[in-house]
């Protein structure tokens, strides 16, 4: 397929996608796809332990990546070792570059994220979106866990659709899942998940970046608990404005 996602059999293809079950999504674009053209960006969040997971008859096709920003939590680093050995999984795992990263540091500090939204977002260009940008330059299509009931900047999320920003196809495949869906899965289906999640953290990013939430608060309010609401995304998951 070309670069290009506003091609009627595309539209086409990709509604047809939207009744499907999770398992029917990633089936569906993996059978699309050449094998390797199609890969997996895991956060090793809870929905994407679960797409690892569904993912598992088709691991000769499909890579599965994550990246290391330098700030995860050891949590996070214990249960990418927790899920290479249930799974068989070797995680291609991106870094970021340091020749972005260092004079980013040092003129702002290493912790230049507390001082503004925009140097916030320049730290998680450096750290994630640069490595991801570079890696997705070589597919057709990526497979991410996005739900539209995490966030306020997700509700337009569709299961299959065209990623303007990065020029590929864009796999939702638990776009309609509730959080009690994701939860009933793991425990159902014996999932590795992070540590953290029993201490409060519905949502997982740095270290510095994420802290536990409080009963009732949004699933993502621990993420960036300084700023609002509509302003906490990483760029990882950009989206054209209308209009």
């Amino acid at each position: 397929m070309d670069k290009q996602g506003n091609t009627k059999e595309f539209q086409t293809w990709a509604s047809s996608c939207q009744s499907l079950s999770a398992f029917g999504v990633i089936d569906a674009v993996l059978k699309r796809f050449s094998a390797g053209r199609v890969a997996f960006a895991s956060s090793l969040g809870a929905e994407d332990q679960v797409i690892t997971h569904l993912l598992q008859p088709y691991y000769a096709r499909v890579s599965v990546f994550t990246i290391d920003t330098g700030r995860l939590p050891q949590e996070t680093y214990d249960l990418i070792q927790r899920t290479s050995e249930a799974y068989g999984l070797r995680y291609e795992v991106l870094l970021p570059d340091q020749s972005e990263l260092v004079p980013l540091m040092a003129e702002h500090g290493m912790d230049l994220f507390r001082k503004s939204v925009e140097l916030r977002k320049a730290c998680c260009h450096a750290r994630k979106v640069a490595p991801l940008k570079k890696k997705l330059a070589t597919l057709n299509g990526w497979i991410c866990g996005l739900r539209r009931s995490q966030a306020i900047t997700r509700t337009e999320v569709q299961a299959v659709e065209w990623d303007e920003h990065n020029a590929l196809v864009k796999v939702n495949p638990l776009v309609d899942w509730s959080e009690a869906d994701i939860w009933a899965y793991i425990k159902k289906n014996n999932v590795p998940y992070n540590a953290l999640h029993d201490k409060g953290y519905p949502s997982i990013g740095c270290s510095p970046c994420a802290r536990a939430v409080k009963p009732g608060e949004d699933v993502r309010a621990g993420r960036w608990w300084w700023e609002s609401p509509e302003h906490k995304e990483c760029g990882l998951h950009g989206r054209a404005k209308k209009g």
